[in-house]
Parts: C-alpha cells; sequence; structure tokens
C-alpha cells in the first residue's frame, strides 16, 4: 500500500508539477503568474455572467416576494402592523 501512494506521490511531484516548477522559477513576476490572471479573468467573466442570470430572473417577476412568501414563516394576519 506504502508503494501506491509513493507513485501517486511521484507522479505529481515528478511529472504533473513541471509546469508549476517552471513557472515558480521565472524571473519575469508577470510571466511567472500569468496562470493566476488567467484564472481571475476565468473567475471575472463567470461573476459577471451570473449577475446577467440573476437579473433576468430579477427582471421576469417569476419569484413570489411577499412577505410571507413561505409558510413555516407565519400566515398574513401575522403580517399586519400593530399600532
Amino acid at each position: 500500500m506504502k508503494a501506491f501512494f509513493e507513485a501517486i506521490a511521484s507522479l505529481f511531484v515528478d511529472f504533473l508539477f513541471i509546469p508549476m516548477d517552471l513557472l515558480r522559477n521565472m524571473e519575469n513576476w508577470w510571466g511567472a503568474n500569468t496562470l493566476n490572471w488567467i484564472f481571475m479573468i476565468i473567475g471575472a467573466v463567470a461573476m459577471v455572467y451570473w449577475l446577467g442570470e440573476l437579473k433576468k430572473y430579477n427582471d421576469s417577476g417569476e419569484e413570489e416576494r411577499d412577505i410571507i412568501a413561505h409558510p413555516y414563516l407565519g400566515s398574513d394576519k401575522d403580517t399586519t402592523l400593530k399600532v
């Protein structure tokens, strides 16, 4: 069983992390952080897309926006103002 986990460690350290080692050893900051910038751009695009989808759903008016939208929150008589 120990050999199995050592093989997994060897796979990652000796083969799969080679691109990361090359990026880590670069002298240029911009070159070393290109992968981070790519992930940040992907995250920003995904966030803009998701906010657009939320706006479309919100503008469609499908959601019930009453004070008592769910039965476990109470009934209509509970929402009257008591002065």
